[in-house]
């Protein structure tokens, strides 16, 4: 682990899922510092706000050392660069991940070329967890317990009942 590398794993995080815990935890044994910066993500309709979804990763991601979580708005490269980041975590869960994270990673490189992009895969029991799936599954009533933390499914819960 490099104590002097601080890293950012970017996401809007809507909500973390234990794919995004599992990025996390391999971070930290590589990095010095993992921010999980939480997107205010203006571009997706998210479920829960950008305050619910910091509090809902301090929550799943507080036992792990090294790791803070932050939200951003506007250009990633601003929050990056602010927080004298030279790494960004990206996970790649199959294929079909891989032609959006190249592109995006060739436009951060041309944002920031002092900032490496990073990409990690999941474990396997976690590659075919998102947050996207995971939400529709609470939202039509399933059970999401084996994708998120127990917290994260109790907030779900309520928020799929007060919706209802």
């Amino acid at each position: 682990m490099s104590q002097r590398l601080i890293a950012v794993y970017p996401g809007t995080f809507d909500p973390i899922t234990l794919g995004h815990e599992d990025m996390v935890r391999r971070a930290a044994q590589l990095f010095g510092r993992v921010i999980v910066a939480v997107a205010a993500g203006h571009h997706k309709k998210a479920l829960f706000s950008v305050d619910e979804r910091v509090d809902m990763a301090r929550l799943a991601l507080a036992d792990i050392t090294g790791v803070e979580v932050a939200d951003f708005h506007g250009l990633l490269r601003d929050f990056v660069l602010a927080h004298d980041a030279k790494v960004m975590v990206r996970g790649l869960r199959a294929v079909t991940d891989f032609d959006y994270e190249f592109q995006l990673a060739g436009m951060n490189r041309s944002l920031m070329p002092q900032v490496e992009t990073v990409f990690l895969a999941p474990n396997d029991k976690y590659q075919f967890i998102s947050s996207t799936l995971v939400r529709e599954i609470a939202v039509l009533g399933g059970e999401v317990d084996a994708f998120v933390s127990p917290g994260v499914n109790q907030r779900l819960l309520d928020r799929v009942r007060r919706t209802a």
